[in-house]
This record gives structure tokens, sequence and C-alpha cells, in this order.
């Protein structure tokens, strides 16, 4: 697989904490004007877990989010990670999300020393709302920026007790398309199919669907291969594009 390369350095800046202060305040105070208490007990319902929702769905947090990129703009790493780590802590999901996005706005701020945060965020989370957006647009964008130094550490989340952490290792490159590492993603698939979790089950399936777009046959090829020691999800959810 990959060979091992040195990290980045600690970043050196000073965070500003008047603005991450700022943009923590103007996140909650939109949030509370648009809380919806019916509509917060659904959300929880629908993502079975007793974390407290304002009730405010995607569209509305996504203006709150351009409103925070409008009217308090972030220039440097330290107080974007900051911004991040505080959204993070607070009470309710969508502060959690709106961390999350807060993090996917500034790409060209996403350094190797993003990713003891970014795999922190999902431990913590370990639910797919959490994992999932961070693993395809975080990490991700950390692996395809940062590969020397990021490679490396794949085998062993593939290993890790944390089943989340082991779905990302799965999803990371979901995004990657032409880029992706095949030969890394079919030995990741091979070493993880034995799993009896839903979430892996998923997640190889998911993986193979996406590699599928640009390397039809070599999916076609491999699950056939591997079809009966596949669970039937990663299976079928392989195969989707293929059988159309």
């Amino acid at each position: 697989m990959h060979v091992h390369a040195k990290g980045s350095d600690e970043m050196t800046e000073q965070a500003d904490d008047a603005l991450v202060e700022a943009i923590v305040a103007h996140a909650q105070r939109r949030l509370d004007e648009q809380a919806n208490p019916q509509l917060a007990k659904e959300m929880a319902a629908y993502m079975k877990t007793e974390m407290p929702f304002y009730g405010v769905q995607s569209p509305a947090r996504q203006e709150i989010l351009r409103e925070l990129k409008r009217e308090h703009k972030i220039t440097d790493a330290a107080t974007h990670m900051a911004a991040i780590k505080v959204l993070w802590a607070c009470e309710h999901r969508e502060e959690k999300y709106l961390a999350v996005r807060l993090a996917r706005a500034y790409p060209k701020l996403l350094t190797f020393d993003y990713l003891d945060l970014f795999l922190s965020m999902i431990r913590e989370g370990s639910w797919w709302d959490f994992t999932d957006e961070i693993a395809s647009n975080l990490v991700g964008k950390i692996l395809e920026n940062h590969p020397e130094e990021t490679w490396p550490l794949m085998d062993d989340w593939l290993e890790d007790e944390c089943m989340w952490i082991r779905r990302t290792a799965l999803i990371a490159q979901l995004r990657f398309k032409e880029k992706t590492d095949v030969a890394w993603l079919l030995e990741a698939c091979e070493a993880l199919m034995h799993e009896k979790e839903f979430f892996i089950r998923k997640a190889i399936g998911w993986a193979l669907r996406e590699l599928s777009r640009v390397e039809p046959e070599v999916v076609r090829e491999w699950t056939d291969a591997n079809k009966e020691n596949l669970s039937g999800l990663s299976y079928r959810e392989a195969r989707k594009r293929l059988e159309k």
C-alpha cells in the first residue's frame, strides 16, 4: 500500500477570538430566530438521537452560512479552525452541522493540520449525518491535496476500533472519480467485507458504486469474483449503476 511520510508543521497563527465569538453568536441568534419545536422533534426522531435540535432545516442553515461568510470574513486557518471547534462544541445538532459547513466553506485553508480535528469530530459524532459529509468532503479534500502525509494513515483507519473511522476510510475517495486509487479501494473493501455492520456494508457498496462511474468493468469483475463473500447489501449497492 502506501509509504509513510512526515506530517506538516503545526500552525503558528493566533486565532482572532473576537471574530470567532461573533461567528458563533450570529449563528446561534439566527438558529434561535428560526427555531421550530415540532420540526426539532421530528428531526431528532429521524436521526434517532437525543441531541437537541432547533428545528432548522438545511436550506435555512445554508442561508445562515452565506451570512457568516459575507459578514464575518475568515482569512486565516487558526481562526477558521477555532470557529469550527467552538460551533462543534455547542449543544444543538444544527450548530454542529454549521461547523462542518463552515469547514467546507474555506477549502483553500484546509491542510493536513486539520485532519485530527475532523477525525475527532467523526468519533464524537458517531453517526452517518456527520461522518459522511466530513469523510467525503473534508477528509477527502485533505487526502487529495496532501496525499504524501494522509495516505499512510488510511491503512490504520481500516483497522480503527471506531466503526465510523473505518467507514471514513472506505468513502474518503467518493469525489475522486478518475483520481481514485482503485487498487487500494478494492483491497480495503476486501479487508472489511467480512463485517456484519450495516454502515460498513453500505459504505463498501457506495464506494464501489461511485467507482463504477469511471471503472465499470473493474467493479463488475471484482463484484462477480467476490460475490460469495460480499454481503447482499454491498453487492446490490455496488452494481446499481451497472444494472441500469
